[in-house]
């Protein structure tokens, strides 16, 4: 794995380990539970900005922008992969299991995989 893959699974494993010291006062099922019902939260936020950048609630009209949805998709992939470090214990490795996950994902649907 790369060296930037690394530092970036060490910066989210440093986030994942900064909510789980706030949430320490909570039983780990439910640190587990409110991590991974964040991930559904940031995906509303995303539907949500969706529909503002296209105007499809004509009541509120245009309300957000593409690069206000873009930053909330970055929002639910940090949330998940963060989650995932909770579950983990927080080691770093979050980003070699979404790169092994995603070079599997790729090799099933016959596509090259980079190295």
């Amino acid at each position: 794995m790369s060296h930037d893959l690394q530092r970036i699974g060490k910066n989210i494993a440093t986030l994942s380990a900064w909510i789980d010291d706030a949430n320490s006062d909570r039983n780990n099922e439910a640190a587990t539970w409110a991590r991974i019902a964040k991930i559904t939260e940031e995906a509303g936020e995303t539907v949500a900005a969706y529909i503002g950048a296209t105007g499809q609630n004509p009541r509120k009209g245009t309300t957000h922008t593409m690069h206000d949805v873009e930053g909330e998709l970055i929002d639910v992939a940090v949330t998940a992969l963060a989650a995932l470090e909770h579950l983990r214990g927080n080691d770093g490795s979050s980003m070699e299991a979404f790169d092994a996950k995603l070079r599997a994902t790729l090799e099933r649907v016959d596509l090259q995989v980079s190295s």
